[in-house]
């Protein structure tokens, strides 16, 4: 069976106060809130999940909010830009509203026949948001907001960027393992593409220069998880970059999928993650991040760990 990902599973990064994380990517972007658990390493802290209506793979922007930790920094080994893809058209609209939540968007910009606006969350994580011709929706379909209309909402995730050393390394992983192409060139940056039908299919890389390591704090991309299908397709990727030489973790049961985890060459943590079982095992869809869902190995400590944990308040529960 020849290998290659799919796309993106999902984002993860390190955020500030939950509720003003919540406030931005719920209410300001307009993704629907799919999860509120905890960090299953670091329980007091929650976990938040954004996403389509469903939280289908290719959707998932994820935080740890550590409140107090310092400001991440950029340089090598950093997901520098994470982009979400939104219609052809659509820019002005998010340009104005980005420009009202004081998301700092740039002028657009040009590349690889794409139309992009440059922005920063709160905590100062760059994304950008992707318009061009081949934006693709998920099944479940856009997230719905009230002051966003359908036809400029956020769909998917575009792709990332990595700031890495040398990409000669993870472009080799990238084509020569993971089943990704090299697409094109433009101003620096080297663009590989996965399954093109599929969201979230695009890596960038660009070259660091310096050398400097990032440093990881609010505003950082803790991981990048590429998708799996099911458990059996994980393990084949686990036994394929361990034989490429590259240490692979032991498989992680993070409920809503698998996760296996390994540092590619220039430093940027991987994650390869199953599209399975999903985020309705424990709430239906009409109820997808309501309220705290704790694994069961955290069950017993719930009313301890909803008394530590600050409580949200979703858009639509404002008065």
């Amino acid at each position: 069976m020849t290998l290659r990902v799919p796309g993106i599973h999902h984002v993860t990064a390190i955020s500030g106060p939950a509720q003003q994380n919540m406030d931005f990517y719920a209410d300001v972007l307009g993704l629907r809130t799919i999860k509120q658990t905890v960090n299953f390493d670091d329980p007091g802290t929650h976990h938040l999940y954004y996403g389509d209506r469903a939280g289908t793979p290719g959707t998932a922007m994820t935080f740890f909010p550590w409140e107090h930790a310092p400001r991440g920094g950029s340089g090598s080994g950093a997901t520098e830009a994470t982009g979400f893809s939104v219609p052809a058209g659509s820019l002005e609209f998010w340009g104005e509203r980005l420009k009202g939540a004081g998301a700092s968007p740039q002028e657009v910009d040009t590349r690889f026949d794409e139309e992009s606006l440059r922005c920063e969350d709160p905590d100062g994580l760059i994304f950008e948001i992707v318009a061009g011709p081949a934006t693709r929706e998920t099944t479940a379909g856009a997230p719905v907001h009230p002051d966003i209309p359908t036809e400029f909402a956020v769909h998917a995730f575009h792709g990332v960027l990595l700031d890495v050393v040398d990409p000669d390394p993870t472009a080799r992983l990238l084509t020569d393992i993971m089943g990704f192409e090299h697409v094109g060139e433009y101003g620096g940056r080297l663009r590989f593409r996965t399954d093109e039908h599929e969201v979230g299919s695009i890596v960038d890389l660009r070259s660091a220069g310096s050398g400097a390591r990032v440093y990881m704090g609010r505003g950082s991309v803790h991981h990048v998880a590429f998708r799996a299908r099911d458990d059996e397709e994980q393990q084949s990727w686990r036994e394929t970059i361990t034989n490429a030489g590259i240490p692979v973790t032991t498989v992680q049961d993070r409920c809503y999928f698998h996760s296996i985890y390994f540092h590619e060459p220039g430093g940027v943590l991987f994650e390869i993650a199953t599209d399975t079982p999903g985020f309705g095992i424990d709430e239906s869809e009409e109820e997808l991040g309501r309220k705290l869902q704790l694994p069961p190995w955290f069950e017993s400590r719930r009313e301890k760990l909803e008394a530590q944990l600050p409580r949200l308040v979703l858009p639509d529960e404002r008065s």
